[in-house]
């Protein structure tokens, strides 16, 4: 069981790699985002909750994130491991996730941090944008998610850092060589 956290602020390219390293990797993907999406998109009592708290830019409590979480990982009894993404976000989610996944013999081997510049997550959530048509993707909501995962987020490194398990990915650039980078350190890790 190989488990992988892809971290970086929004527009970092976390979807665009995690795509990348599912189909090479075979690992089973649990996307924070796609989980709150897909409960919005089924207007479920959670999903009504959830797009309220994303419409005002702020991030879904622990306890919600956390049993959603939980529940994706059991819907996947045969993986051979998990890329998480976009969790976990604060330090309590990442010592849940430890705790969770210690329960069931597992731990994170990697986490990923995508580094990239403000002007570069702004340049590609517009372009994001024009095709997608995310509501959290407006331009307000941006501001606050870019200040959430510098005033916030940004705090749960230190955490897997003390663990020895963080490689920092230079995010900008071609999407294959940012790949390269990525390969070379998952190989190395696992």
């Amino acid at each position: 069981m190989f488990n992988l956290v892809i971290f970086g602020p929004p527009g970092a390219g976390k979807g665009t790699q995690s795509a990348k390293i599912i189909d090479k990797y075979k690992l089973a993907h649990i996307s924070t985002g796609d989980m709150f999406r897909m409960h919005i998109s089924q207007n479920t009592a959670l999903g009504q909750k959830v797009k309220q708290i994303l419409a005002d830019g702020l991030l879904v409590p622990d306890s919600i994130t956390i049993d959603m979480l939980e529940e994706e990982v059991q819907n996947n009894p045969d993986a051979t491991g998990f890329i998480f993404d976009g969790f976990p976000r604060t330090v309590a989610q990442a010592e849940s996730l430890d705790k969770f996944l210690e329960g069931k013999g597992q731990k994170i081997d990697l986490v990923l941090q995508l580094d990239v510049t403000e002007a570069e997550i702004k340049n590609r959530i517009a372009e994001r944008k024009k095709v997608s048509g995310r509501a959290d993707d407006d331009e307000d909501k941006l501001i606050k998610r870019i200040d959430e995962y510098f005033t916030k987020t940004i705090h749960v490194l230190p955490f897997y850092q003390e663990q020895g398990k963080v490689v920092k990915i230079n995010g900008i650039g071609e999407v294959e060589s940012i790949f390269g980078m990525i390969c070379a350190a998952i190989d190395e890790a696992k």
